[in-house]
């Protein structure tokens, strides 16, 4: 199963549409926020792909909840922004709810930092930003579940 992680697309949907046409054989698509507008016309441009999305600190009079959880390939995913954790101080509280949820994988943005971890059980991913990342390229993030294990990676844009 693979699934493809994007985040803080701040109005570049020309990145995100890219993104999906060049995974187009991915199973999910998970939106981290900070560009609810540009998920929705991903959404709409491609109805039938399984898609998710959480509200980000910029994606004004969102309705959309802060944070999903998803169960697929017999792996638990917690996916959030992060604001609300305080992820840019550090990731301490996005560890421990991930833990509280029994979450083998816990993805995030807001810091626009493309960063991948193991620790303790918990694989960790932020995948950069399409549009405005803080250090190297913009970027994505790839998560596949085989029956070998959890793999994450980083592609540059």
């Amino acid at each position: 199963m693979r699934i493809v992680v994007f985040s803080d697309s701040h109005s570049n949907f020309f990145a995100l549409k890219n993104i999906v046409r060049s995974q187009r054989f991915a199973d999910i698509f998970i939106h981290l926020g900070d560009g609810e507008r540009d998920f929705d016309e991903l959404a709409r441009t491609f109805p039938g792909k399984e898609m998710y999305n959480v509200r980000g600190n910029c994606d004004w009079a969102s309705i959309t909840p802060a944070e999903g959880i998803l169960r697929r390939g017999g792996k638990t995913i917690l996916y959030t922004h992060g604001h609300l954790l305080r992820v840019k101080a550090g990731i301490e509280q996005l560890k421990a709810d991930a833990h509280k949820v029994g979450a083998d994988i816990a993805l995030f943005g807001h810091t626009h930092h493309a960063f991948t971890s193991y620790e303790n059980g918990l694989h960790l991913m932020n995948p950069g930003s399409v549009t405005f990342p803080e250090t190297g390229g913009p970027s994505y993030g790839i998560v596949d579940i085989t029956d070998a294990g959890i793999f994450l990676s980083i592609v540059r844009l």
